[in-house]
């Protein structure tokens, strides 16, 4: 048997371990979302953020690894209470007129659901100028 410490740090590793999950939408194909463990009070709104992506896209691989890295790290700009959900254009129409000259397009979604395009980042940016940016962005 275990005992409550051994047992709480088995917990935060699965719960580490399945951070990363499908959301699935029954009109759209499955899509990815990183939700980052977060230690946060339920009081606190859940932040979201939207990356508007295609399959073969080599900019929007880029992306989707530096918002990866950006995620894991912390420090004065964690995003550990941020919401990345990837969709991919094809999936959708709308999506498909609205982006398929523009990907990679990072999206902040309001409180009213509403999405704040946000400026696109220079596939040369780095990692930790990545994460600035978004949480600049999210304190706005």
């Amino acid at each position: 048997m275990l005992s409550k410490g051994v047992g709480t740090m088995a917990t935060t590793a699965t719960m580490a371990a399945r951070s990363l999950s499908i959301a699935h939408n029954p009109r759209h194909k499955l899509k990815w979302v990183f939700t980052p463990l977060s230690f946060c009070s339920s009081a606190t709104r859940a932040r979201k953020l939207v990356l508007y992506s295609k399959p073969g896209c080599c900019l929007c691989d880029g992306l989707k690894e530096k918002l990866r890295a950006a995620f894991s790290i912390s420090g004065p700009d964690s995003l550990h209470d941020i919401t990345l959900q990837v969709r991919d254009i094809t999936s959708n129409p709308e999506w498909e007129e609205a982006y398929q000259y523009e990907i990679p397009v990072l999206a902040k979604v309001l409180p009213d659901g509403t999405e704040e395009i946000l400026p696109r980042l220079s596939p040369r940016l780095g990692v930790e100028l990545v994460q600035k940016k978004i949480a600049a962005a999210f304190r706005q």
